[in-house]
């Protein structure tokens, strides 16, 4: 890796809508511990990603960053690691 070039960060999550054109929803799920009770509390985020792939609803996909592609889509569908029962 040279010096001008980082390390992109990836992310896995389940995609929840395909409906965009070339692009999909991609649910990120994360468990933290909640900060009085201390119980494991599981957090949910959405991200726009771009995807050249095809990848289909319910499917498991790696994303990563990269710059922003419009308002709301700042990431690459970068595999899909596993695909939806049809």
């Amino acid at each position: 890796m040279s010096d001008n070039q980082k390390q992109a960060r990836t992310l896995e999550g389940r995609v929840i809508s395909n409906k965009m054109d070339k692009t999909v929803t991609v649910l990120i799920e994360r468990q933290v511990q909640h900060g009085l009770l201390g119980k494991i509390v599981r957090r949910s985020t959405k991200l726009h990603a771009q995807d050249d792939l095809g990848a289909n609803e319910g499917d498991l996909v790696r994303i990563a960053e990269c710059r922003p592609l419009s308002k709301t889509k700042h990431h690459r569908v970068v595999e899909i690691v596993v695909r939806a029962a049809v």
